[in-house]
């Protein structure tokens, strides 16, 4: 049962990224990292098809394909879902000390406060949800929605079939019914468009050198804070 108040149907909608804004750190990668790093023939064909995926991964609009290559690498062997998540749910059990490193002490109490207001919370992301879902119960906060890259069966391994990313992110919450939104606390310029729909967006760990360009294309005053990503830009949040 949970220890939080039930949001009512009109309450204000927040949305939150997860990877550099709740975790420091992107934990897709962390994940798939892992997975490839189990098997030497998923080494070896990381290795052999990085010179490929690697910058499909660094160029924006070819970023999911690439990472795409990277999760099939992973997961071949896996024909379900099911089997994908189980292995998320080992990942986390074992890595636990080291993950809960990565939650940001300050993104939490920013999160707590809103459920504690009875704010409708989603988390929205663009790793697979059952990643962030497992995450956050490690700090009580296992029943909130999680919107996340749909995978499925590929030629003998997982792939993604729907990237929780950019406009499609948007695209995404709606469809569940989250299209009326408050806040929306996200790290990236991918993000731009659910920053952009919120009426109260804030920038959290942007990439060094980006807060010039999210203050020239959202509206005057908008909050870019640094929420403890050491190696992130933003401004460190009032004391209370």
């Amino acid at each position: 049962m949970s220890t939080w108040p039930e949001p009512k149907a009109d309450a204000p909608l927040v949305v939150f990224d997860f990877d550099h804004t709740l975790y420091d750190g992107d934990s897709g990668s962390h994940l798939f990292a892992w997975m490839i790093r189990r098997n030497p023939l998923r080494v070896l064909a990381a290795l052999l098809l990085t010179p490929i995926l690697g910058p499909m991964v660094a160029f924006l609009p070819t970023r999911r394909w690439g990472i795409s290559g990277y999760v099939w690498i992973g997961s071949f062997g896996m024909h379900r879902v099911r089997e994908f998540d189980r292995v998320i749910d080992r990942y986390v059990a074992t890595h636990r000390e080291e993950i809960a490193r990565r939650l940001l002490p300050t993104a939490l109490e920013v999160f707590a406060n809103h459920r504690r207001r009875g704010d409708r919370v989603v988390v929205a992301t663009g790793a697979p949800p059952e990643l962030a879902r497992a995450i956050l119960g490690f700090v009580a906060h296992a029943d909130v929605p999680v919107i996340g890259t749909e995978v499925g069966p590929r030629l003998g391994g997982v792939k993604a079939t729907r990237h929780c990313h950019n406009r499609e992110k948007v695209r995404m919450l709606r469809e569940r019914g989250y299209s009326d939104i408050d806040m929306a606390y996200s790290d990236s310029t991918a993000d731009l468009p659910l920053l952009q729909a919120a009426r109260q967006p804030v920038v959290v760990n942007p990439k060094r050198g980006r807060e010039a360009f999210f203050r020239q294309v959202l509206p005057a005053g908008t909050p870019i804070l640094n929420w403890g990503c050491k190696d992130r830009g933003g401004e460190a949040p009032p004391r209370a």
